[in-house]
């Protein structure tokens, strides 16, 4: 296997880990953390949009080119959390630390959002358990994926659940468009 094969499976490994992840995190989120009445309540539909608006059903579908991205921004350090002993645990660490705890803005559970937003407490908690849930499975599911890496079951299952997330995404949309 050429050095471009092993790109474009370093690609296809992250999006779809990210993307299988954000779906099963969401999904059981949604379900076990009632975000259909936590996103209606007054002070979360003052800044997020209604839990059945078109782009939130098709914010799954939406995930695979941000998996792509994903996979580009660190690209650089690829051996530090592919080869390198614990990798996948420093990859988990940094997603943590920079796309959660430490972003750059202000935003609902992190540091920058403790200190500017007028969200109780509370607020800010509650997504910490979807949050560690998607690192485990997007970290679990890179742990697989490496470790298995030329198993059939394992392409394929890829490929089945990308196609069924990209499928339920576009369906969900065109039905809160009201076209299906």
């Amino acid at each position: 296997m050429g050095k471009k094969d092993n790109l474009v499976q370093y690609f296809w490994q992250i999006t779809y880990a990210h993307t299988i992840a954000y779906f099963i995190a969401g999904l059981l989120s949604k379900i076990f953390m009632n975000y259909d009445e936590l996103w209606a309540t007054e002070i979360m539909s003052s800044f997020y949009r209604p839990i059945d608006a078109p782009i939130i059903s098709l914010a799954i579908f939406l995930q695979m080119p941000r998996g792509i991205l994903i996979a580009l921004f660190i690209l650089p350090l690829r051996k530090a959390f592919f080869v390198e002993n614990r990798g996948l645990l420093k990859l988990g660490l940094i997603v943590l630390g920079f796309s959660a705890i430490s972003t750059i803005g202000a935003v609902c559970s992190s540091y920058e959002g403790y200190i500017f937003l007028k969200l109780p407490l509370e607020i800010h908690l509650i997504g910490y358990p979807e949050i560690l849930f998607y690192i485990s499975l997007f970290v679990g599911i890179l742990y697989v994926s490496q470790k298995f890496v030329h198993k059939k079951i394992i392409i394929i299952s890829s490929i089945t659940l990308m196609i069924f997330i990209g499928f339920f995404g576009i369906m969900g949309y065109l039905a809160a468009k009201g076209i299906i």
